[in-house]
């Protein structure tokens, strides 16, 4: 109710109504129609709902691997683990101490670990020979039956498997330049009898060409002249 309405709502009550009250009398019926009707009532718009709460979404766990991880421990330490250093500072030494490296191992005899450091050795100088040797050693410690070259075995018997097909990639590359020097050789040859051949047949040529004539000598008169 605004500040009007509650004015005329005061009048009429201390104008009207009230000397009717203190006569004693009834208000008259008509008097509800003489106030003021109450203003209507404000519809309230309910509340929005909350939003629904967004649960995060996990993500979907990864399937487990159906083949098992291979164990790898590199904390390992024995004659293994000595290989392993031994062949990866092989590899950072130029080609003059492989050299004497080989030298100062000689002869390995029948130690399983000695013909193994050996062959990692002539496995490094890249010589078909060498590579070859190093191979037959590592066969050898894999025929082994000895405690000692059991634990080796498993690397002995997959350089060797590296060290053949190494072999294998040389041959064939070797085989291949080989055919390259035969090829190149075959085309030096036909070059060499192609150019024979032009050679006779400029010769040919030039003895098949006539001679030019002689010119006339000066103030001689041509034959049948008069």
């Amino acid at each position: 109710m605004n500040v009007s309405s509650a004015r005329r709502l005061a009048w009429v009550t201390t104008t009207i109504v009230a000397p009717w009250l203190l006569a004693g009398c009834n208000v008259p019926k008509s008097l509800p129609a003489m106030l003021p009707a109450p203003p209507p009532p404000q519809v309230v718009a309910p509340a929005p709902p909350p939003p629904p709460r967004v649960m995060p979404v996990e993500a979907e766990p990864a399937a487990p691997a159906t083949q098992p991880a291979l164990s790898f421990n590199p904390a390992a330490v024995g004659p293994l683990a000595a290989m392993l250093t031994y062949a990866e500072k092989l590899r950072t030494l130029s080609p003059a101490d492989i050299g004497a490296e080989i030298n100062r191992l000689g002869d390995p005899g029948d130690s399983p670990a000695t013909q193994m450091q050996l062959a990692l050795a002539l496995a490094q100088t890249r010589v078909p020979a060498d590579l070859a040797r190093a191979l037959g050693l590592m066969q050898r410690v894999g025929s082994n039956t000895s405690s000692e070259a059991q634990t080796l075995q498993p690397l002995a018997r997959t350089l060797a498997a590296r060290y053949l097909e190494q072999r294998r990639v040389e041959d064939d590359r070797d085989r291949q330049a080989q055919q390259v020097r035969d090829s190149q050789r075959r085309i030096e040859q036909l070059n060499d009898r192609l150019e024979a051949l032009r050679a006779i047949e400029r010769s040919v040529t030039r003895s098949n060409t006539p001679a030019p004539a002689a010119a006339p000598a000066s103030g001689a008169r041509p034959p049948g002249a008069q």
